[in-house]
């Protein structure tokens, strides 16, 4: 085998031989020797293979032989013998195979090390690169195990609302933070995941501290957020805000969009919360224009915002509706239907004294009879003591999930409907509650004693009883229209028609339930053995004189001045409230309900519906819609498809679901647009009903960052479960440089 090579020198001169030689500089000589063939056809070298230990190359101009093995590395061991294969040359051919094999010598000769040494360098297994190379790939693997992980238990701790860190996190500690404990937990039920955290991980790279959780969990709601507004894409959409104050009183303002997806499914997506330094319009706008440049969405867009009735929400001047208004004019404003039935029936207590007088009671019965321990503990002994009496009677309704233990609920400041659970818990225990007061007077004789006893007599009386089953009956009517407004899929044209039933209910209740009411609280009286009056003797106002009192009978002071003024007082704050049930714009959508065979539809009033939306009705669209809109209904009415739809979301699914979109698509964005509009506040006081989980009196010191990813990622668990490990690892990778590499 010939090989023709280039050198600077000649291969045999004593500067070449003699010099000592770096790993490196060898490595590049070799290289050269191998690489660089037919360079200099004046100096030839042929290989010569006398035995498989030594490789001798010959030298054409010098006739000599040299091996290469001890030339390359022979500086590295002591030299022991001639130097004839590494200075000048061996040229002795008479005895040349016994002088190779005294040169090869025995096991740990100088030659044998050289060409032990030679055989690794030529071996690309045994390169530094490639050990380094094998080296980085086992610390990825390792890292990027690690990573998962770490998302493991961060996304199962983001979807339980739980905290991560704990008080004490040193090794010693018996209990270092949920995080830490659930990796621990991980890494003792899976060895592969053992070898690379925690104490097995590198000392920089464990990914435990706290900044690289937080950024963990910014990557984990990005990647939600993502995909939320992948769904929203190109969409019209509409916006609810509202603001309220975390455990830290510091004032956040939350978000929900609202649109309607492929299928015709109306979708609100909560997209997190944001701290602002005041409530005026102006931060606020500021907000929603920094969530809207950040999040790529466009005002062209919007066709609806939702607010509750704050001065800073609605004002006509400089609130935010207005200035929205001012920059897309098709967005319309609508205040939440739930929130308009919570302040008609604050409106009622307020006017009415007596029923101002009766709420304060039974605020007082929950809180005097819930002050303690022993009272509540009372009460329920009390409460079973009766079931068991009413077992042995036989009288007593039994079921599954019926006569758990339970004690009297609290009413909330803000929600009126939940004083319905409370005249309904004091009803049911009506007769324990009186027990435990009688208690408080006969263990306490002090001023805790004297306002239980002021509770008893008022309780005892037939005007609480009645009260009690007044607002009981006007709350019941009101309360079943408030859980259905509070729906995410409620619309608007639908969210009338449950106004206009409790209307209806009320009115009715007002011209023939007098009777029926009275007879039933005179049969509580009786079982309680509360004194109930005669209608028709002259009512006397406690407390006052009998001789003074205008003459008036029972049933006139019970039905006129209560029943009658009450319902009354109740309609007409409906009527003010919902003052919006009578504009332009909700008559005309009411004209795409499919209700009763579609006896609504309206051509004129859909045609001026579309009017209303001038971005996105031309001259020319509504040309086409006002064609469409004759093909449309004679479709509807005379397909069996369409029949017993309620409501216009179920019409929008249905009319998806048969394809028929696409051929009726002017009046599929009617729908579109009708069910955009929000309806109630539900979506965003549902996320600051979370932020009481997430945001607690033990982590009440959490960034606004961490706050809101925590719960976007909780209020939208569904879309969070949806999302890849892979997704989250290569997010938090790109966030900034890592020591980790994947």
């Amino acid at each position: 085998m010939e090989r023709f090579f280039k050198r600077k020198s000649s291969l045999g001169s004593s500067d070449s031989v003699g010099n000592s030689r770096t790993s490196s500089s060898r490595q590049s000589e070799l290289d050269e020797v191998l690489a660089n063939l037919q360079a200099d056809p004046g100096l030839r070298i042929r290989m010569i293979e006398y035995d498989t230990n030594i490789r001798d190359e010959y030298s054409v101009s010098k006739d000599a032989a040299f091996c290469l093995y001890c030339y390359l590395f022979k500086s590295n061991f002591e030299q022991v013998g001639s130097e004839a294969f590494t200075g000048a040359g061996f040229k002795n051919w008479k005895k040349g195979r016994e002088r190779m094999k005294v040169h090869v010598g025995p096991v740990g000769s100088v030659h044998n090390k050289a060409r032990e040494a030679a055989t690794n360098l030529m071996n690309q297994n045994t390169h530094i690169e490639t050990a380094v190379s094998k080296h980085s790939e086992q610390a990825r693997v390792a890292y990027r195990r690690c990573l998962i992980a770490s998302i493991k238990c961060i996304k199962f701790l983001l979807r339980q609302g739980f905290s991560f860190r704990g008080n004490d996190e040193s090794a010693t500690s018996s209990n270092r933070g949920n995080y830490l404990e659930l990796l621990q937990f991980l890494a003792d039920n899976d060895e592969k995941v053992k070898e690379v955290v925690l104490e097995n991980a590198p000392g920089n790279l464990k990914l435990v501290a706290p900044k690289i959780q937080k950024d963990i969990v910014n990557a984990c709601a990005g990647e939600t957020l993502d995909v939320i507004m992948s769904g929203l894409k190109d969409r019209l959409f509409s916006i609810l805000v509202d603001e309220a104050r975390d455990i830290f009183v510091k004032e956040q303002m939350a978000m929900v969009l609202r649109y309607v997806d492929d299928k015709g499914h109306v979708i609100e997506r909560f997209v997190g919360v944001q701290h602002v330094t005041d409530t005026t319009s102006s931060s606020l706008k500021d907000a929603i224009d920094i969530f809207f440049s950040s999040n790529g969405l466009s005002f062209s867009k919007l066709r609806g915002q939702g607010y509750d009735r704050a001065s800073n929400m609605r004002g006509e001047l400089n609130g935010l509706k207005t200035k929205i208004l001012r920059e897309q004019p098709c967005a319309y404003y609508v205040h939440y239907f739930a929130h308009q039935l919570q302040l008609a029936l604050v409106a009622v207590a307020k006017k009415n004294i007596d029923i101002a007088s009766f709420f304060t009671t039974t605020n007082s019965v929950v809180n005097h009879v819930g002050a303690s321990c022993k009272r509540r503990d009372a009460l329920i002994a009390q409460l079973q003591e009766e079931l068991v009496i009413a077992f042995e009677n036989d009288c007593l309704i039994t079921g599954r999930g019926l006569h758990q233990e339970t004690s009297l609920k609290r009413a909330g400041d803000t929600r009126w409907s939940s004083h319905y659970g409370t005249i309904i818990s004091i009803i049911s225990m009506f007769s324990s509650v009186i027990h435990v007061l009688q208690m408080i007077i006969d263990d306490n004789p002090n001023d805790s004693a004297g306002e239980a006893n002021k509770i008893q007599r008022e309780m005892l009386t037939f005007q609480f009883v009645f009260h009690l089953f007044l607002m009981k009956a006007i709350l019941g009517l009101t309360n079943d229209v408030s859980q259905a407004l509070q729906k995410k899929d409620q619309e608007i044209v639908n969210a009338m028609a449950l106004v206009k039933s409790c209307k209806e209910k009320l009115h009715w209740m007002r011209n023939n339930g007098f009777d029926a009411l009275v007879e039933e609280v005179s049969s509580f009286c009786d079982k309680h053995h509360i004194d109930v009056p005669n209608m028709d003797d002259a009512f006397v106002l406690p407390g006052r004189s009998r001789r003074n009192a205008l003459i008036k009978t029972n049933r006139h002071h019970y039905r006129v001045e209560l029943f009658i003024y009450i319902i009354d007082e109740q309609l007409t704050e409906l009527d003010d409230r919902f003052n919006e049930v009578n504009t332009e714009l909700l008559i005309c959508l009411a004209c795409l309900s499919p209700n009763d065979s579609f006896v609504a539809f309206d051509k004129q009033k859909l045609l001026r519906l579309a009017q209303f939306y001038p971005q996105d009705f031309s001259d020319g669209d509504l040309l086409a819609l006002e064609d469409q809109l004759e093909l449309y209904i004679h479709y509807v009415c005379s397909s069996s498809d369409f029949f017993d739809l309620q409501g216009i979301d179920d019409l929008a699914k249905k009319i998806v679901e048969t394809r028929m979109h696409r051929a009726f698509n002017y009046v599929y964005l009617l729908m579109t647009l009708a069910l955009v509009l929000p309806v109630a506040t539900a979506s965003v006081e549902r996320a600051f009903s979370v932020m009481n989980i997430i945001k607690g009196l033990l982590r009440n010191k959490m960034g606004d960052q961490w706050l809101s990813d925590s719960l976007l990622v909780y209020v939208e668990n569904d879309v969070f479960d949806c999302i890849e490990n892979e997704a989250i690892m290569l997010r938090f990778q790109n966030m900034k440089p890592h020591r980790g590499q994947l």
